[in-house]
């Protein structure tokens, strides 16, 4: 059995290993001044500690010798010997940053700046309070870096692997090797473990080790030559000095009583305990390529279709031998989407954790004090939804920070903390998940941007606006309420593009604000755009689908209706009057109108309106389907699903068919006016 792997497997699981490990130095840096820092400087050394570990086996000496620096001042720390200032997230963030240099450098990337690892080195010594320049060099093979000053120690080492070593690619003589390197060392193997010839698994490691090691190395040293099979292990190291431990007393985890000579193994003891289940623990996460998540997703949706067709060929033949396994088969394979989309969602954890490290560097850029807090972090979205949802959320946050979060002395004149606050949230509502990200900063200011939209012709000087059309003004392309141009914002790119996108994610965003308060920023989204759960409605021969998620209920439309309101396109519903969008008109559908119609009224943008169609035939669970290449231009559908029958129905976009009514409406006053 082979127990080598390509040094592109190794490189390509160290990258990915890395990406979310220095994700959490980046969040443990942050966090230190919130709590006790002593658990976020444990945190943040076993991260460093992996990655210079791993690294090094990788061949990337550069990433592995500049992480030496970082995780020998963080030792230090952690051993009482330094103090943890505040200066110590400022670096431990800058190494971390430096680290992502290294290796994208490695991997293509730009070249890392002259000199800016031995800059950076300097400052973690002179924060270390070491003397003189210390090279960069890799943590080479040889594990003697670590050298105490005098003398020789004899260590007792006793190393139970986990049984499951091999499988993952460990072997124990590289590690007995590697000891050896160190210094004079006499090794003992145990096999009382060892079962009968006719029950050992080949892939199982039955030996245990004690080694008697002597040699000049630190103790740092020793155990680095145990990182990367210490997991699931059991691993001990003492001084000689100390009070040895009986071999009966070792305990290994998994371990297997030994068998009478002469005698069977009990069926319990043909395997090591645990093996087998063990492996599916220490594996219970796995990671998988998006694209084979697509896929079978795509595949669950074409799935689902089918069964929609089989479920109406049974419904026209009436055969009653189909009914059950039809009603069967209906369970199954809603079961089986179910779960299929639930491997998608991920927590929004996952987003909100790029942003403590943006934040952090802005504020400083802009000299400002600001602290980034989440909530509802375990609120789970469909993968695709949190991938697109990234850049909306940094074009908010870079205005929050810009235009929202004021100075630390005008906070302190205005009654405030010198230090803002921008909140993260996320909570489900319903089959919606509702993103918000708020701040406690100056408020929107509505003077100015009803100003600014004069100046740029957006709106007329006698224009009567209402609080929410004023705050949507914030989303027209272009506007812009910044006095100069930074790097931050001024260009008048921001809110509009957050806008576009989210219409794209079938949500809606909602500004709310308290001048002098703070700004609140909240998107509505759906949980998945994989399945959703529609409204089929019939206009003429076509069927459409409406959102169920946005669907309130139906009413029915009389011609006697439509004369009571003179022609205008507004229904009471419970003493309360609805506007509403007749459809058959809008897209220029001809034929008779039924004698009763129906209208859909939906939520959009917190605000309720209608649709009018011909029929409402119910609910239907919809695969999403995007548009071909030759529909793109087709703006009021967000997709397509085929029917049980083999047609194509579209998905109607709520914001886009209204935008398209009032773009219609304003053509036809136009037309009036200069008619």
């Amino acid at each position: 059995m082979s127990q080598t792997m390509p040094m592109q497997t190794w490189v390509d699981t160290f990258l990915v290993e890395a990406e979310d490990l220095l994700a959490e130095i980046d969040q443990c840096a942050l966090a230190m001044g919130e709590g006790d820092p002593a658990e976020f400087i444990h945190g943040m050394f076993r991260s460093f500690h992996t990655i210079k570990g791993s690294s090094g086996m990788c061949g990337l000496t550069g990433v592995a010798g500049f992480t030496h620096h970082i995780e020998t001042m963080l030792d230090k720390i952690r051993s009482g010997e330094l103090a943890a200032t505040p200066e110590l997230a400022d670096l431990v963030l800058a190494g971390s940053e430096q680290i992502r240099r290294l290796i994208a450098e490695t991997q293509g990337g730009a070249a890392v700046a002259a000199g800016s690892n031995e800059r950076l080195i300097e400052r973690l010594h002179a924060y270390a309070g070491v003397g003189g320049a210390v090279p960069v060099a890799a943590v080479g093979a040889s594990k003697a870096a670590a050298v105490v000053a005098a003398g020789k120690t004899t260590w007792t080492i006793r190393f139970c692997p986990d049984p499951t070593l091999f499988r993952t690619g460990g072997n124990p003589a590289i590690v007995l090797a590697d000891l050896a390197k160190l210094g004079a060392c006499e090794v003992t193997a145990h096999t009382d473990r060892v079962l009968p010839l006719d029950a050992i698994e080949p892939d199982i490691c039955y030996l245990w080790w004690t080694v008697k090691l002597t040699t000049d190395a630190a103790l740092e040293a020793i155990k680095d030559v145990f990182l990367f099979v210490e997991d699931g292990a059991e691993l001990e190291i003492t001084p000689e000095a100390a009070q040895p431990v009986a071999p009966a007393e070792v305990k290994v985890e998994r371990a297997v009583e030994p068998v009478a000579e002469g005698g069977d193994a009990p069926a319990s003891e043909k395997k090591v305990e645990g093996v087998g289940s063990a492996s599916i623990v220490k594996n219970s996460t796995v990671r998988v390529p998006s694209d084979r998540l697509d896929r079978l997703v795509n595949l669950v949706g074409e799935l689902v279709m089918n069964q929609s067709r089989l479920t109406q060929v049974m419904n026209q033949t009436g055969l009653p031998e189909l009914a059950n396994p039809v009603q069967e088969l209906e369970r199954l394979v809603s079961e089986l989407r179910d779960d299929v989309l639930g491997i998608r969602m991920l927590p929004t954890s996952t987003l909100f954790s790029r942003f403590g490290r943006m934040v952090h560097d802005l504020a400083l850029e802009l000299g400002k004090d600001v602290s980034l807090k989440t909530e509802g972090g375990e609120t789970e979205v469909d993968k695709s939804i949190l991938d697109q949802l990234g850049e909306p959320m940094v074009h908010i946050l870079r205005n929050s920070l810009d235009h929202g979060i004021e100075s630390p002395d005008k906070r302190e004149a205005a009654g405030k903390p010198r230090r803002g606050t921008v909140r993260l949230s996320a909570a489900h509502m319903g089959s919606s998940v509702v993103v918000s990200i708020e701040d406690d900063g100056a408020g929107v200011r509505r003077a100015s941007v009803r100003q600014k939209a004069i100046e740029k012709g957006l709106i007329q000087a006698d224009a009567n606006l209402s609080d929410k059309e004023t705050l949507n003004l914030l989303m027209m392309p272009g506007f812009s309420t910044a006095a100069k141009i930074t790097n931050v914002s001024g260009r008048g790119v921001g809110m509009d593009v957050v806008k576009r996108q989210i219409d794209k994610l079938r949500g809606t965003l909602t500004i709310t604000s308290d001048e002098g308060q703070g700004t609140r920023i909240a998107l509505t989204l759906p949980l998945t755009l994989a399945i959703i759960e529609g409204l089929m409605v019939q206009i003429a021969e076509s069927r459409l689908i409406f959102p169920m998620a946005a669907v309130l209920e139906n009413v029915e439309l009389f011609a006697e209706a439509r004369r009571q309101q003179n022609g205008r396109n507004v229904i009471a519903v419970r003493g309360e009057l609805v506007p509403y969008i007749d459809l058959r008109e809008l897209f220029g559908v001809e034929g008779e109108r039924p004698t009763i119609e129906k209208i859909v009224i939906l939520t959009h943008e917190e605000q309720r309106i209608g649709f009018v169609v011909d029929r409402v035939l119910g609910t239907h669970q919809t695969v999403l389907q995007p548009l071909g290449r030759f529909f793109r231009s087709v703006q009021v559908a967000s997709g397509a699903t085929i029917m049980g029958d083999g047609s194509v129905s579209l998905i109607l976009d709520v914001g886009s068919v209204i935008r398209l009514a009032e773009e219609r409406a304003q053509t036809t006053m136009q037309y009036l006016r200069t008619a």
